[in-house]
């Protein structure tokens, strides 16, 4: 085996690499945690919204999707129709008909 000690210009290309791995995981360290503080911030609390308990709809339809704005909430139906709901009383503001372009 050869004793003699490394070539410093090698020694100082692997201590310049350590420093660089390591200021790259500080980095990516950093960006992680910006992004979680991003998701828990920005994301807002959906515990203060109030959803009706039960909704009344015209018999014979079903629901295949449900939306809130701030006043009101829709129902979309399987038969193409868009009920839009009053969000304090229930009652029907408004019907869209969905039409398709066969």
């Amino acid at each position: 085996m050869d004793d003699s000690p490394l070539d410093p210009g090698l020694n100082r290309g692997l201590h310049m690499l350590k420093w660089l791995v390591t200021g790259l995981t500080a980095t990516m360290m950093a960006g992680l945690i910006v992004l979680i503080w991003l998701f828990v911030t920005r994301f807002p609390d959906r515990a203060d919204v109030p959803l009706p308990d039960a909704v009344t709809l015209p018999s014979g339809t079903t629901v295949t999707a449900f939306t809130r704005g701030p006043d009101w909430f829709a129902v979309v139906t399987d038969d193409d129709r868009i009920l839009i709901l009053d969000a304090s009383t229930g009652t029907v503001r408004q019907t869209v008909t969905i039409t398709r372009d066969d």
